[in-house]
């Protein structure tokens, strides 16, 4: 499992410990999923029925980077499991200093007090999380009610340049620089603090820097079958 995440890194060009050479991962549109990874589940159903378990949403979001690396062009997006807010990031035009990247994403937990650790999942072919890893750092944004075309300002193709952070206002989190969204009820600075594989996904851990919440915050943002909904606490 090290080596694994040792040739992810080294692949997207995110700094690693001294040691020998290790061969890189494929380009992302190379990527596969073994067959011995491959459940007897079809795959259509396996997202109708996750799609009952309702999630909050989050917006992972990190710094404007250095110019892209040439010659290693990712062609599908960013999908988060089974909820289907499926986000497509750009890259941007080779060698091109990209601005901020940010992805949609419903698969973020809490892992861990002390020390304070949380998780998201994002897609072996993602486009965007190359850009976080490179960054080494992001903040993941709690989206609340009301924030539904936010996230879908990031859960859309970036194909043709289009950019996500377009009439997005932001500020920086106090740690990574990462950007901070306007409005949002809680945010969490990290940095990468490890990254496993699971399946057709890669499981990113993040080591809390900074974090806040909004005195008196909306209710948050979820996503349940398909749709957008809100909270409503019961007396």
């Amino acid at each position: 499992m090290a080596a694994t995440v040792v040739r992810y890194l080294r692949s997207v060009g995110a700094p690693t410990s001294a040691g020998p050479e290790v061969e890189a991962l494929p380009p992302p549109h190379l990527r596969a999923v073994r067959e011995d990874e491959r459940a007897p589940v079809d795959g259509a159903e396996f997202r109708r029925v996750l799609g009952h378990f309702a999630t909050g949403v989050t917006v992972v979001t990190a710094p404007a980077g250095d110019p892209e690396p040439t010659g290693n062009p990712g062609t599908a997006g960013d999908l988060v499991p089974a909820g289907n807010l499926g986000t497509r990031g750009h890259p941007g035009p080779p060698g091109a200093a990209p601005g901020p990247a940010g992805f949609a994403c419903q698969s973020f937990s809490s892992l861990s007090l002390d020390p304070p650790l949380i998780s998201f999942m994002v897609a072996r072919s993602s486009t965007t999380w190359p850009r976080i890893a490179r960054a080494g750092v992001f903040c993941v944004n709690v989206l609340g009610a009301g924030q539904g075309p936010l996230c879908r300002a990031f859960a859309v193709s970036g194909a043709g340049g289009a950019d996500k952070f377009a009439g997005v206002a932001y500020d920086v989190a106090p740690v990574t620089g990462s950007p901070r969204l306007a409005g949002v009820p809680a945010w969490i600075d990290c940095t990468v603090h490890a990254v496993h594989t699971g399946g057709d996904h890669l499981i990113v851990v993040g080591r809390v820097e900074a974090l806040g919440a909004e005195a008196g915050a909306a209710a948050p943002l979820l996503f349940h079958r398909g749709a957008f909904g809100d909270f409503t606490p019961r007396a």
